[in-house]
């Protein structure tokens, strides 16, 4: 009789976190949503934090509740998260400050003095990414611009899911697929690229070695078993820790595609990514030309794929309203876009002012009244002027 295996995988999005438990009884797997809760960015001084340390505490709350749940069944737990945002560490492991937010201000137009530093050119071919203010590289060189005490302190960089695996584990590892998305790793080696952070005089040993999806990082922190009630078997196994790396391994396809895959994925979060799966990165002036990007997959591959701001339009219109007084579930939301008149305004969703805005729904009308068209005058008229126009967006 085959004994069944608990397998549990925290998941964090930009909007939300959720702790599940998959259990396999030989022939079939079972899920089970343990924990879910809310997660955005915080602003304080002019900056935008993630809130490490309270993901920390909801973590081990979904955890003890798995533990409650499923008993001595749970073998391994693993974390996923999105991609280009770090945690500083000092001499002593401490975080130096709170992780900043890729949606904080302080990359805003630093490309132009990064290309006079080094061409664009030269920073794809050695990193084939797509160029986008935020990027763990222009990150650490704002950082680095701005002579801060939190970079000079800085003793190891982890990733966010590293953080999260570190604090599990005690283990310090860059994941390979999470460590694509930082504009300074390699696709063809695979390895970082110590030349492009010397020439923009950043430091390479704060950086881990860097490991593959499906390792076997260490057990649990005797702290942490005592904290949820989890055994000392329990192996913490690093899954593909950027989020749509994950995601693209359950595309119900078969096969990675060569020259001219026959199938493509739309993995839509608060960030929509469109690709294909290849074998080799695929690092040429029209790729750069067109800001597509190589981004690390699971068992070897690269993802190549187009970075679409997503579900962000939609999550900032309904945390507007939502203080304002009006809360609406997402069925509600669907249901109020699918009464309104189909292709009256759209937006372009990539727009910069729909990075970070103070107000979404106010920048949409902004947007609306500057190219001519039709002001959404109902909630579910801005719902589906942004659902229409990330369609579009798509095609």
């Amino acid at each position: 009789m085959t004994v069944s295996q608990t397998f549990l995988a925290v998941d964090l999005g930009a909007s939300s976190g959720r702790v599940l438990a998959a259990r396999f009884d030989g022939r079939r797997i079972d899920l089970y949503e343990e924990h879910r809760f809310p997660n955005g960015p915080v602003a304080a001084m002019g900056h935008l934090y993630w809130d490490v340390l309270r993901l920390w505490s909801e973590i081990q709350d979904g955890l003890r509740s798995a533990r409650h749940t499923h008993g001595n069944t749970i073998a391994s737990v693993g974390v996923d998260t999105w991609g280009v945002d770090f945690a500083l560490l000092d001499r002593d492991d401490q975080l130096v400050g709170n992780p900043y937010c890729y949606r904080d201000p302080q990359t805003q137009g630093i490309t132009k003095p990064a290309f006079e530093l080094v061409p664009k050119a030269e920073i794809f071919a050695e990193s084939g990414l797509q160029f986008m203010e935020f990027n763990t590289l222009f990150q650490l060189w704002a950082l680095k611009r701005a002579n801060s005490q939190l970079l000079e302190s800085a003793r190891s960089l982890l990733l966010v899911p590293d953080f999260f695996h570190f604090l599990l584990t005690g283990e310090k590892a860059n994941e390979f697929t999470d460590a694509s998305t930082t504009q300074f790793l390699n696709p063809q080696t695979r390895q970082w690229s110590r030349d492009l952070l010397s020439r923009f005089e950043l430091p390479a040993e704060i950086l881990q070695t860097i490991v593959e999806p499906g390792t076997q990082l260490g057990h649990l922190l005797p702290a942490v078993r005592d904290a949820t009630g989890l055994g000392s078997e329990v192996q913490v196994i690093l899954p593909g820790t950027h989020d749509t790396a994950s995601a693209v391994l359950a595309v119900p396809a078969n096969g990675v595609g060569g020259e001219r895959p026959d199938w493509c994925y739309i993995s839509s979060g608060t960030w929509s990514l469109m690709g294909v799966e290849v074998s080799q990165p695929i690092v040429t002036d029209q790729c750069q030309s067109l800001n597509f990007t190589n981004e690390g997959g699971v068992g070897g591959t690269i993802r190549l794929l187009k970075n679409i701001s997503g579900l962000w339009l939609i999550q900032e219109c309904r945390r507007i309203w939502a203080r304002q007084g009006r809360e609406y579930s997402w069925d509600q939301l669907t249901g109020l876009a699918e009464q309104a008149a189909p292709l009256r305004s759209l937006i372009n969703p990539d727009d910069p002012r729909f990075v970070a805005p103070v107000d979404m729904p106010a920048e949409i009308a902004q947007f609306c009244r500057e190219t001519n068209q039709p002001v959404p005058d109902t909630e579910g008229a801005f719902i589906r002027c942004a659902m229409e126009s990330l369609a579009l967006r798509y095609r």
